[in-house]
């Protein structure tokens, strides 16, 4: 079992002195309320946006699966997407609704660590899917005579297997390093799940400096996957405006402006959770920015494509047809 130490450090000349060491065996998240009708308002409003989220992307799954005509690799990553998107949300949002219908607001130890693990995995393997998305886009309209030479099958799984690969890596990397010291300070998590950047205020400062090192690294590895995006998008709408059917441009711009609106919404949710400055005390503020980044894409996502993508919408309703059929 994990766990972990606070203790009360006491200067005795040159060694520092632990006493008083209690052992750690789960954080308290943020309570903003202690109104009873409010938690319960808040997890019902949380179980209907998480269940729409469930509906949504598992339908986008079924139906791409099912659907001989969305066999090919544009859905096939989408497809990806809506499971990244539902795994996602399922890692923070069910404890939070658990602690509002019980009166709770303790999460263990494995439980905080897992919670980071996982967030941090299905973040970063949906921007490195998001990249490929777009590459494949751009083959897909600067380059649509090489598109079945260049996006094959096997190109496609080692992709996709490279980006959950990636997320693995990456979640790992700063899991080991946020956690494989005592805490020191606080057990005490201003947020409705355990955020990182909560995580690194109760650290001690061996780990905060170990994690600002990590963060530098990403930062650097995140503004070359930006700087790809938006050389990738630059070329694509400058091929779009180049062509001079209206009906084909419209065609070409159906594809790819439900993944850029995936992708800024990704890019809005990242920038808001890190600028956001950490917080001090549990709000009302913090809890709906916390939502913004973590509930909204998973649950605006299938409603971008359902909305913009006409082969979706009509394989939906075949779906549905054959159902009621049954």
């Amino acid at each position: 079992m994990m766990w972990h130490l606070v203790c009360d450090l006491k200067e005795t000349g040159k060694y520092n002195k632990m006493d008083n060491c209690t052992m750690i065996r789960e954080f308290h998240l943020m309570g903003i309320s202690g109104s009873r009708e409010f938690q319960v308002m808040q997890g019902v409003f949380f179980l209907v946006i998480y269940l729409g989220s469930l509906i949504g992307n598992l339908v986008t799954i079924a139906v791409i699966m099912t659907s001989h005509c969305l066999h090919s690799p544009m859905y096939f990553f989408i497809s990806n997407l809506s499971l990244i998107d539902l795994c996602s949300i399922s890692v923070i949002v069910p404890k939070s609704i658990i602690n509002s219908f019980m009166d709770s607001n303790s999460i263990s130890l494995k439980e905080c660590t897992a919670q980071v693990f996982l967030y941090v995995f299905f973040a970063f393997t949906e921007l490195a899917l998001l990249v490929v998305m777009s590459y494949d886009r751009y083959v897909a309209i600067c380059h649509p005579l090489h598109y079945g030479l260049v996006i094959t099958p096997s190109l496609c799984i080692q992709a996709v297997g490279g980006s959950w690969a990636s997320g693995l890596a990456y979640s790992a990397v700063h899991t080991v390093t946020m956690f494989r010291l005592p805490f020191t300070k606080s057990n005490e998590i201003h947020q409705y799940f355990c955020e990182v950047s909560q995580i690194l205020r109760i650290s001690s400062s061996d780990v905060q400096f170990s994690e600002s090192v990590v963060l530098v690294l990403s930062v650097c590895v995140i503004i070359v996957c930006f700087a790809f995006l938006l050389m990738t998008y630059v070329n694509i709408f400058s091929t779009v405006l180049k062509i001079h059917l209206l009906e084909a441009r419209h065609k070409a711009m159906s594809t790819c402006v439900p993944q850029l609106a995936i992708l800024l919404l990704f890019l809005i949710s990242g920038l808001v959770a890190s600028l956001d400055p950490i917080a001090n005390k549990g709000s009302l503020k913090n809890l709906l920015t916390a939502m913004f980044y973590t509930m909204v894409p998973p649950f605006i996502n299938p409603i971008i494509y359902s909305l913009r993508n006409t082969e979706i919408n009509f394989a939906i309703g075949d779906m549905f047809k054959r159902c009621f059929q049954l």
